[in-house]
């Protein structure tokens, strides 16, 4: 079966023509400054067994998974890593200002593991106990954050009419989210995956994100662009869990607490900047590899 996923790759257009500049408002109301930098109390250490650390021939790409949103899919990607099923992995479909897709035995979309194929994952429940963050209430929905990944979910108001008190949430595809490449059936994602190199909002609900990256996007970035990719392609070295690597040369991580003080005060700043445009793929997630 082939597996390239649909990435709607003949949706990307040439950029809308530049509206009118408008005059500014008489009353201009100052954004707030940018928050500083973060202090002690504003950093978390993610699970180690939650983060997957991808050493490519450009460097290195350190990515937090979430079960939250995606357990079935998170397991998988922990079972294959482990087996050292995706070392050696090319970047066979590298489109700029789109994703990165890697993950096939054969490094070119048409193949998988051994494994069934997973059932999609591509809305989760969110409940009052999920860590969710609210980065904006938009009355009928809300956008936020749970740990580092962009979420969003129907109005937190629907949570009292609801048997289990959830709601459904998605993830937002922001810069750095990692979902399961697919084919044509929503069920079909066994192996592949892709990182995001830009936002990309059309493939919200579509396919189902697991993590985020967290280190390396420029990395994410730099990987050689193809359609497929010619040789030479550039290539997952070695993928580990960041729990699995010997503690003697494991890096140590800590990224940004979306219940920090410091993130509030970067959502405050982003919205006031952005207005009516606001998204949150503006936000910035701080992190720290040594």
């Amino acid at each position: 079966m082939i597996r390239t996923a649909l990435l709607a790759a003949a949706a990307l257009t040439a950029a809308s023509p530049a509206l009118a500049q408008k005059k500014a408002p008489a009353t201009a109301v100052a954004a707030p400054a940018a928050p500083a930098q973060p202090g002690a109390g504003d950093w978390r250490t993610p699970n180690l067994d939650d983060v997957l650390v991808i050493d490519t021939n450009k460097g290195r790409i350190i990515v937090e998974m979430l079960p939250e949103i995606a357990p079935a899919h998170v397991q998988r990607i922990k079972e294959l890593t482990r087996s050292g099923f995706y070392d050696g992995r090319a970047f066979f479909r590298v489109i700029d200002n789109f994703m990165d897709q890697t993950g096939d035995p054969q490094d070119d979309g048409t193949g998988g593991s051994d494994k069934p194929d997973l059932v999609q994952e591509f809305l989760f429940r969110l409940g009052q106990d999920s860590g969710f963050v609210q980065a904006a209430d938009q009355n009928v929905s809300q956008v936020g954050f749970i740990k580092s990944v962009p979420v969003m979910s129907q109005s937190p108001m629907l949570m009292a009419m609801t048997a289990d008190g959830r709601i459904s949430a998605w993830p937002l595809y922001c810069p750095g989210v990692a979902a399961m490449a697919r084919a044509q059936d929503p069920d079909s994602a066994n192996s592949q995956f892709f990182l995001m190199r830009y936002a990309y909002p059309s493939l919200e609900k579509r396919y189902t994100g697991w993590g985020r990256v967290i280190a390396g996007l420029d990395v994410v970035r730099a990987i050689k662009v193809g359609e497929p990719v010619a040789a030479p392609q550039d290539k997952m070295d070695k993928v580990r869990i960041l729990a699995d690597i010997p503690a003697a040369e494991r890096p140590k991580v800590r990224v940004i607490d979306p219940g920090s003080a410091w993130f509030k005060a970067e959502i405050a700043n982003v919205r006031s900047r952005m207005g009516a445009d606001f998204t949150a793929c503006e936000i910035r997630i701080p992190s720290e590899v040594k």
